[in-house]
């Protein structure tokens, strides 16, 4: 059994020398055949350096270092396929994702899953708006979605060789691991968690909506019920100015009397403007994806490999 770990890391110099020490008395219980790889966006702080200095004390320590910040997503895609193991943990350096859960983790895949999940039920740490926002993508995504992704998961999972070997074959440009996974499927399970604050430094993304990108790749690439919520708010729009229509024509032909620049017309004026700038975001939040996926512009670029 070889485990592969995959830590897409930047600006984390607080946090990699005790990260790397408290996985490796982990994983001396379980194996000692494994790998770390850290998939590292170039960091203007000293996180190369303390990778490197890990390197030089244990082989099993390696660095991909990308050519400029391709942010997390592609960071994890590039550690994936540099991964060799049997199965594959995918988690963050910050200690949020806890290194406790590894056994039960590793406990699930001898049992036969493919996708060990760890599920959050609490959020320490966090800001009540933050976690509302989280709470809110979640549920739009479990009901809009075409495919199931479990609610408070992030990218802390773990895969086995086939899971990651089909996730890399998909050709999708946006990263979006969770999804990815639950496209391709195969047995599956969660195991809830507490989930920690940060050990050390602070977070890349926004402190208060986190990051509202990647939860738009989940709602927009892996669903098409925007467009068609756009289109019957449209016709619901359109109903409703008709029957507000004859309504204006039985009170004109009753004698009623209209006050010229009748604040109704301003009213429907804005709501119809309203409507219409929505639809148009939302074909261009499309369009924008189509147009990514069509450039087929790599996912991301080494500059550096370490060990491998």
């Amino acid at each position: 059994m070889q485990a592969s770990f995959v830590v897409p890391v930047y600006k984390e110099e607080a946090n990699i020398i005790q990260f790397v020490s408290k996985l490796k008395e982990s994983m001396e219980k379980i194996s000692d055949d494994y790998e770390l790889i850290f998939a590292l966006d170039p960091s203007p702080d000293k996180t190369e350096e303390l990778i490197i200095a890990e390197r030089l004390k244990d082989h099993r320590v390696k660095l991909v270092k990308f050519s400029r910040r391709f942010g997390q997503p592609m960071a994890t895609l590039g550690g994936l396929s540099y991964s060799k193991g049997d199965f594959v943990i995918v988690m963050d350096v910050d200690m949020q994702d806890p290194i406790e859960l590894i056994s039960p983790m590793i406990a699930k895949w001898e049992n036969g899953y493919d996708v060990v999940i760890p599920q959050r039920i609490s959020r320490a740490g966090e800001p009540w708006l933050k976690k509302l926002i989280a709470k809110v993508g979640y549920g739009v995504i479990a009901k809009i979605g075409d495919i199931k992704i479990p609610p408070n998961t992030g990218d802390f999972r773990l895969m086995s060789r086939r899971v990651v070997d089909y996730v890399l074959e998909l050709k999708e440009g946006h990263g979006f691991l969770r999804g990815m996974v639950a496209l391709v499927g195969f047995k599956q399970c969660l195991i809830p968690f507490q989930r920690p604050a940060r050990l050390a430094g602070e977070t890349n993304y926004n402190r208060f909506l986190g990051s509202i990108r990647i939860g738009f790749n989940g709602i927009f690439g892996f669903s098409s019920y925007a467009l068609t919520l756009s289109t019957q708010f449209g016709f619901l729009v359109a109903g409703c100015s008709f029957v507000l229509a004859i309504t204006y024509g039985v009170m004109k032909l009753a004698g009623a009397n209209f006050p010229l620049g009748n604040p109704t017309i301003v009213v429907l004026l804005l709501f119809l403007g309203g409507v219409q700038l929505i639809s148009v975001g939302i074909l261009g939040e499309y369009i924008g994806r189509i147009y990514d996926e069509v450039r087929q512009r790599p996912k991301f670029i080494v500059e550096r490999l370490e060990g491998f």
